[in-house]
């Protein structure tokens, strides 16, 4: 017999989906007493070092930083939630993308001040879009990039299995990936490799049309170099939802940055009904003695 910690705010969400399937062998726990835990790092990270009977972690979330500390345990299987954000993730990203290319949001205060504007909108059609990671995230954006007919480059470690990318690019071609874009999206992991990847260097490297949009994680941003940037009109926007920092505080640059908008860690959120499934997959894996999808590798820290 298998027991299950849920250690998340929605805990009783999670539990009502996991009892409907009747998973063999599995009792839903309520203490320490267990061999599996599913939910937030967050919550699991200060629990961890008493959960000592725990072989595997589920994560409720794709990236699991509080749970790579070094000073924490690491005897256990770890494995985050891939492969349900590609959707909720286009949306938040093409959302912007459209918003930037029809006006949106200058036709709406020229409404608002009465006034008629005439001004062309653009299209996504025959635009460069760059996408710095081409994980399942990254794979889904450039599929959506490929139904506005735009062109798809990748910035990756080593990977090119996404055949809706047009160009790879790896290692020291990080400039030449950004120089001709239009759009770069961030989606890549937090880990030593990839802090500050969008650096002063990689922001003058881009023409100044280029929008920037990061969805993925605050740390791969030079945040300063970034609002520099956009004061001087070296960058056409960006389109915020990761920080360094988080909430933003309120004296941070940014709020006062222009060709900005700041939104609050919402582009693709862990809802338990899309979660639940990639857990129970994964413990039908478990129980038969599988390896088990989404494995973490706490030295490459993802």
């Amino acid at each position: 017999m298998h027991r299950l910690l849920i250690l998340s705010r929605h805990a009783e969400a999670y539990r009502r989906l996991i009892e409907v399937e009747h998973l063999a062998d599995l009792e839903i726990a309520s203490s320490d007493d267990c061999d599996v835990v599913l939910g937030e790092p967050s919550i699991i990270a200060p629990a961890i070092g008493r959960l000592t009977s725990v072989g595997w972690v589920q994560s409720t979330w794709a990236g699991v930083e509080p749970l790579l500390d070094p000073a924490l345990r690491r005897d256990y299987v770890l494995t985050n939630a891939r492969g349900v954000f590609g959707g909720l993730m286009s949306e938040y990203v093409f959302g912007y993308l459209l918003a930037h290319e029809r006006k949106i949001f200058h036709k709406h205060a020229a409404q608002r001040e009465g006034r008629w504007d005439p001004t062309p909108a653009g299209t996504l059609k025959g635009k460069r879009i760059g996408l710095l990671g081409v994980g399942s995230i990254g794979a889904a954006l450039a599929r959506t990039a490929k139904h506005f007919g735009m062109h798809v480059k990748g910035y990756t470690r080593s990977s090119e299995g996404c055949a809706e990318v047009d160009e790879y690019f790896h290692g020291s071609e990080r400039l030449a990936f950004a120089r001709d874009l239009d759009y770069l999206v961030c989606t890549v992991p937090n880990t030593a490799a990839t802090r500050r990847l969008v650096d002063a260097e990689l922001l003058a490297a881009l023409p100044p049309r280029a929008v920037f949009v990061n969805p993925g994680r605050g740390s791969i941003v030079d945040e300063q170099a970034l609002a520099a940037a956009l004061r001087e009109g070296r960058l056409g926007g960006a389109v915020l939802d990761v920080f360094e920092q988080e909430p933003l505080p309120a004296d941070h640059v940014f709020w006062r940055t222009p060709n900005i908008v700041i939104t609050s860690h919402t582009a693709a959120l862990s809802f338990p009904v899309d979660i639940a499934p990639v857990f129970i997959d994964n413990y039908r894996r478990f129980s038969a003695g599988q390896p088990l999808r989404h494995q973490v590798d706490f030295d490459r820290e993802y």
